[in-house]
């Protein structure tokens, strides 16, 4: 069976066609700039040169149009026909409270992913707008929903619900989501093969760490709490995000430097964390290298980085009243072996012990990088999410297939 994953931006679409016989990758790419007549598909498939147009790209309908093309290209494309796609699975950022695994795309679907507009205006619109040029494309084909939030929807009222007055929950909805759940179910199914132990028999902290951030609290399979909110603003410091802060600091900026709430929402995602703080970049990489250049904003802000990641880790070893592994993932927590090393070493309250050699190891493959002795282990667990969306469609598609086989041979179908 051939999967094909969709990452639909508002202007732009990250693909993954995968044979789920083997799982392999056999091509991917993306499309950016969409709505503009200088859009750019770069496609890539196994064994094939990578390939790059320039061309006019109007909506996601032609961009999917265009990637589908370029599938079955003759020179380099995959398939034969793209009657040969056997299921489209769509990363969506936010589900709610009404969506806590993934599931198939029907009307009732597409009319919740809509009601959550206002909660995820920058996302949820363009991923309907995905789904819809899909539909247009590929009017056969089945179409799952995979949702960042719905691994959260697992966490207690008291980790969730947010200290204001309850009528704004039950109006409005403004609880704490989470986000990157499917990343964080990913990695801590890995995180326990790799440890040798059942998930159910786990205490994990996920540290997903990269240009956005967050800490999820996994206790026995299940998230218990997790760092970001209502929206991926809250919690940690990252790239160009400030994470947690006192909420008077919005109107009281908005008084003293007459900003409007957008100016000030856009300064708080836009403009803020490692970026604002060191003055430089909200690249790690980079402001590592300013501080091995004696730059001491950049120090202060990887100082402040690193510490509000294992201040988390320290607030959910105590939620979880223990922890076995504290688990990196991402482009910054699988790649910086100095990120890795500086959040670790205030951890040895804990049992940690972080090996050096281990931690300084690139490699792409999941390890441990605690001692021998480590009494909580510390793992480097590289992420998937488009895997992981396209087992669930996987799944989802085969569930349904045995639906219609058992209803064609005369029984009852499941769930009827």
């Amino acid at each position: 069976m051939n999967i094909l994953v969709i990452n639909s931006g508002s202007s732009s679409l990250k693909y993954q066609l995968f044979d789920m016989n083997d799982e392999s990758v056999l091509a991917s790419g993306r499309v950016e700039r969409i709505g503009m007549d200088s859009s750019i598909l770069s496609h890539e498939a196994a064994g094939k040169p990578e390939v790059r147009e320039v061309s006019e790209i109007l909506d996601h309908t032609s961009a999917v149009k265009k990637m589908l093309d370029m599938l079955i290209h003759r020179e380099f494309g995959v398939l034969h026909s793209i009657a040969e796609i056997d299921a489209v699975g769509h990363r969506i950022v936010h589900g709610g409270e009404a969506f806590s695994e993934s599931v198939l795309v029907t009307p009732g679907v597409k009319e919740e992913i809509r009601k959550l507009f206002d909660l995820a205006p920058l996302h949820n619109p363009a991923h309907m707008n995905g789904i819809i040029a899909v539909e247009v494309n590929l009017p056969d084909v089945p179409q799952t929903a995979v949702f960042d939030t719905a691994f959260h929807q697992t966490m207690p009222p008291y980790a969730y619900m947010y200290a204001i007055p309850t009528v704004l929950y039950r109006k409005h909805k403004i609880r704490r989501y989470g986000f990157h759940g499917t990343s964080v179910d990913f990695v801590s199914h890995g995180a326990a093969e790799l440890l040798g132990r059942p998930l159910q028999e786990l205490k994990l902290i996920v540290c997903h760490i990269g240009n956005g951030a967050s800490c999820t609290a996994v206790m026995y399979g299940k998230s218990v709490d997790t760092s970001m909110g209502m929206t991926p603003l809250e919690g940690l410091m990252m790239g160009t995000r400030s994470g947690d802060l006192d909420p008077a600091v919005v109107p009281y900026t908005i008084n003293k430097e007459d900003l409007t709430l957008n100016e000030v929402n856009s300064m708080l995602n836009k403009h803020s964390g490692l970026l604002a703080i060191s003055g430089i970049s909200s690249d790690v990489r980079e402001i590592l290298q300013a501080i091995e250049e004696g730059n001491e904003q950049a120090r202060l802000a990887f100082d402040m980085y690193t510490y509000r990641i294992r201040k988390y880790i320290g607030a959910y070893a105590a939620a979880m009243n223990g922890v076995d592994a504290v688990v990196f993932t991402a482009g910054v927590g699988e790649n910086s072996a100095v990120l890795r090393q500086k959040v670790c070493e205030g951890l040895t309250y804990l049992g940690l012990l972080l090996d050096d050699k281990r931690n300084s190891i690139r490699s792409g493959e999941p390890r441990v990088i605690t001692s021998d002795e480590s009494k909580v282990a510390a793992l480097v667990v590289p992420t998937n999410e488009e895997l992981l969306i396209a087992r669930d469609t996987y799944r989802i598609v085969c569930r349904e297939k045995q639906k219609i086989s058992s209803v064609d041979e005369g029984g009852t179908a499941i769930g009827d």
